[in-house]
């Protein structure tokens, strides 16, 4: 927990910048019947009846310093979609940083492990050598900033009923777009001092 806690409060460094990760999903829905539209004195209705058309997976990284963020909409997240995540990221989005610094938990494909599974060794090397991860504790999944803009994504963009993945794709790439325009950042407050008067449970009794 410490050391998330210390990289978060690192002097902005665009050369090392911190990266949170994080994943969830979304459930696609159709409608039966077409809602029908407010109107004065009366809101939309919407019918209980609905159609489940699977689910896809939401890849989530936001930079919380520089107020960026990138969010990719995919059928799976198994060891191999993540490790194409972290390649997209390193090369499209942070080619000349020198090392991200990449803040996730430890979830079973979140290693460099995926990347010798997915690539090459000379590639899996090349991308494992820009990174320097930095797990969540077990249990301690709220201290990944990711799972804030996460929660604002599903509050401001996938707080209703979609049917197709295409269509949460373009939309989620709308929403991420004007985020990013207006440059909204995460002002992290909790620190290392706070979290041994806050959580002194957790810490072990000498």
């Amino acid at each position: 927990m410490e050391d998330v806690l210390e990289v978060y409060h690192l002097p902005y460094d665009p050369k090392y910048p911190v990266v949170c990760m994080d994943e969830s999903s979304k459930q696609l829905i159709s409608e039966v019947s077409a809602p029908i539209p407010c109107k004065p004195g009366q809101p939309a209705r919407i019918d209980d009846e609905y159609v489940r058309k699977g689910v896809v997976q939401i890849f989530m990284e936001v930079e919380p310093l520089a107020g960026k963020r990138h969010v990719a909409i995919t059928e799976r997240r198994t060891r191999k979609d993540w490790a194409q995540q972290v390649k997209q990221m390193l090369d499209d989005r942070y080619p000349k940083v020198s090392k991200v610094r990449l803040v996730m938990d430890n979830l079973n494909t979140h290693n460099v492990a995926s990347l010798y599974e997915t690539f090459e060794p000379s590639e899996a090397r090349r991308l494992a050598e820009r990174l320097e991860i930095h797990y969540t504790p077990k249990h301690g999944s709220w201290l990944n900033m990711a799972e804030i803009e996460l929660s604002v994504l599903k509050g401001q963009c996938l707080d209703r009923r979609i049917a197709e993945m295409a269509t949460m794709q373009a939309e989620v790439a709308t929403w991420e777009n004007d985020r990013n325009n207006r440059l909204r950042t995460i002002d992290w407050q909790f620190t290392t001092p706070d979290a041994r008067i806050k959580l002194k449970r957790l810490y072990p009794n000498l």
